[in-house]
């Protein structure tokens, strides 16, 4: 059975860090490609992050130079480094991984920057 479990979320005052993991199970994780999406309240899932299984990766401008994601195949985790953190980054954080036609989303992370 699929499995991915986030974590790492909580409250953090602005410019402030956290680091997202998503545990994988259940399925061959370093052929995936493995994205982190956000929703923030009245808005729509907007892609934050993607890294490729042979590690590439690409960022919304949003959050270029402040976020970094990270893959451990071995451990089958993936990671979402978080710094600079501004109250619009507020959102709950979901991992996703895909490999053509296969996609599986984790239940997501809540993430609230605020002073």
């Amino acid at each position: 059975q699929v499995q991915l479990v986030e974590s790492g979320g909580g409250l953090v005052q602005p410019g402030g860090s956290l680091r997202l993991s998503c545990a994988a199970s259940g399925m061959t994780f370093n052929i995936y490609a493995m994205k982190w999406y956000r929703q923030a309240p009245g808005k729509q899932r907007e892609l934050v992050a993607t890294i490729t299984s042979g590690g590439t990766t690409n960022y919304a401008d949003s959050v270029k130079g402040r976020f970094t994601i990270s893959r451990d195949n071995a451990k089958n985790m993936g990671y979402l480094q978080m710094n600079s953190l501004k109250p619009e980054d507020t959102a709950i954080y979901y991992c996703n991984v895909a490999y053509y036609t296969r996609s599986y989303w984790g239940q997501g992370t809540q993430v609230t920057v605020s002073s």
